[in-house]
């Protein structure tokens, strides 16, 4: 089996073993109908060994079939919301290989508080921190964080779900190295979520087949009511992220995104 190995000089401590604990985790709910995660072969201080993937055009039915093996992976579950992987005990990251930030971890038992204090908050903090965003949008934030229990309606009861955490349509492969084409799960932020997260990611920045992806999704574990209404929601995270590391249009989106959700 062919090997690619991604690197990066001086990464911060941790980086890559999170990557690659992030794949084993993901990859354990194969055996429960989940989707395919590219194999790891080793981890250092510097580099990531992973399997070489050959891509290939996605179909409509392998849209359909990685739905419902999303949702099988999402019922592998975690202990809580904001859980690193399992065995892994320092710090997660989010972001990209030459700019990632630390993504905090945590045992919150209620998604409000999770995605509040472990995700949105720190996020837009380090966005004032590097003069991306400002403390009125740290304001607008702290609204929308008083509003999750309304927000999040009926998805507020969802329990933790083992989630890719960066599931944008670049970390979504498709092969067909085995004959039928298919997905493979690539650079996870791998961590205990909610489910919606990633389905929301898929729709951030345009996933071929996202009908299908959500059809067979829901064949598998329907999705709270409302779910389409929340992706905003799920994505202002990405964005804050967006916002501190490249800065730009990305603030203005975070704002527009901010005053939908308090309308």
């Amino acid at each position: 089996m062919a090997t690619y190995r991604k690197s990066r000089a001086h990464a911060p401590a941790g980086f890559f073993e999170c990557e690659g604990r992030g794949l084993q985790w993901l990859g354990e709910a194969q055996s429960q109908g989940g989707p395919r995660v590219v194999d790891v072969f080793d981890w250092g201080k510097d580099y990531l060994d992973i399997e070489r993937v050959d891509a290939s055009s996605p179909t409509p039915k392998a849209a359909y079939d990685f739905g419902a093996a999303l949702a099988r992976m999402h019922d592998a579950g975690a202990d809580y919301f904001g859980s690193a992987p399992r065995d892994y005990t320092g710090t997660c990251y989010f972001g990209p290989l030459q700019d990632p930030v630390p993504m905090d971890t945590g045992t919150w038992d209620n998604p409000a508080d999770y995605y509040a204090e472990g995700r949105l908050l720190p996020m837009v903090r380090m966005g004032i921190e590097r003069r991306a965003l400002n403390q009125n949008d740290l304001r607008m934030t702290e609204e929308i964080v008083d509003a999750l229990p309304d927000l999040l309606g009926e998805a507020g009861h969802d329990k933790p779900a083992r989630v890719h955490g960066d599931l944008w349509s670049g970390n979504l492969m498709w092969t067909a190295d085995k004959g039928e084409t298919q997905a493979v799960l690539i650079d996870p932020a791998a961590h205990g979520g909610h489910r919606e997260e990633d389905i929301a990611m898929l729709h951030l920045f345009g996933a071929s087949y996202l009908e299908q992806i959500v059809d067979g999704y829901q064949s598998v574990h329907p999705l709270a009511s409302g779910f389409q209404q929340r992706y905003t929601l799920w994505q202002l995270y990405p964005i804050a992220g967006h916002c501190v590391f490249f800065g730009g249009g990305y603030v203005s989106e975070y704002r527009s995104m901010c005053r939908s959700l308090l309308q």
